[in-house]
């Protein structure tokens, strides 16, 4: 499996908990150092992001707060927080598959790895199976409207 097909699985996880469906995966080659997906709801916790609960765990699994030698996948694109976490545990790399024009800080709004101003480390890559982290925010969306937990049959796809 790769990143993005573990990332898509735990969006796909959160929309199933009606969690805002974005997932992550946090790897040092191929090996998994932790996957997970949002959580605020259930956790009472605005920090609980897919990528900062990833970055944390990641930190505490392999002893270290620097992840240099990281990638961090993701269904959507990081928001501030989440790129100031990034950039502050100096992680390698972030794939992230959908932008976000509203609060994306890794080239929608603004590029917070490329601010000189925090000589960051972290490069980032945009679009990896962007059609599919698209239909997994908008079955969210189109639920979200419709009033509607996750239906048997939706679960099966």
């Amino acid at each position: 499996m790769s990143g993005m097909d573990i990332a898509l699985a735990e969006g796909r996880k959160a929309l199933e908990e009606n969690e805002v469906p974005v997932g992550a995966v946090l790897m040092r080659g191929e090996e998994i150092i932790w996957a997970d997906h949002n959580r605020r709801e259930q956790l009472h916790d605005p920090t609980a992001h897919a990528e900062m609960l990833c970055l944390r765990r990641g930190a505490e699994k392999t002893g270290d707060w620097r992840l240099g030698d990281c990638t961090l996948y993701v269904t959507l694109e990081p928001c501030p927080m989440c790129a100031g976490a990034m950039v502050m545990s100096r992680l390698g790399k972030v794939v992230y598959g959908l932008e976000d024009p509203e609060k994306g800080c890794c080239g929608s709004v603004y590029d917070l790895p490329a601010d000189p101003a925090f000589r960051a480390e972290t490069r980032w890559l945009a679009g990896e199976r962007k059609k599919e982290c698209r239909e997994l925010m908008e079955k969210f969306f189109r639920r979200r409207r419709n009033g509607m937990a996750a239906t048997a049959a939706e679960r099966s796809e």
